[in-house]
């Protein structure tokens, strides 16, 4: 298996959980990206987390050694249009989902996740592990 991927957050809690199943598909990858949306939740979890300071350093290390995607004017233009879909739908999903849709969408990535609730966004690549 081999691709472009953008990793949800829940697929990169997984790999600071040591899923081996999760860093072995992802060995074979071609190559692999990070929200910047998925880092802003993983601060958060790690702020409110018993070990803190623990958390915090894994979570800035990650970031500091993977390619962290920002957002930008296209994607919140894409952000706009899936997001009011999905209300056209009466298919809500969190908004940090719908803004890490719209950076897979934009880089032309395929989506690693562990939420089928992604499966509800039009010409979006997503592969559930």
């Amino acid at each position: 298996m081999n691709g472009r991927y953008l990793l949800d957050t829940n697929i990169i809690i997984s790999l600071f959980a040591k899923d081996s199943q999760i860093h072995n598909r992802l060995s074979m990858a071609e190559e692999v990206f990070v929200p910047c949306v998925a880092i802003g939740e993983l601060y958060f979890g790690a702020h409110k987390s018993l070990k803190q300071e623990e958390n915090l350093a894994r979570v800035e290390e990650f970031a500091q050694n993977n390619t962290v995607l920002p957002c930008d004017t296209g994607i919140a233009k894409k952000y706009g249009d899936i997001k009011n879909r999905l209300k056209d739908k009466g298919l809500p999903l969190p908004d940090n989902d719908i803004w890490i849709a719209a950076i897979a969408q934009q880089y032309a990535l395929t989506l690693i996740t562990r939420d089928s609730h992604f499966e509800a966004i039009e010409n979006l690549r997503s592969e559930t592990w």
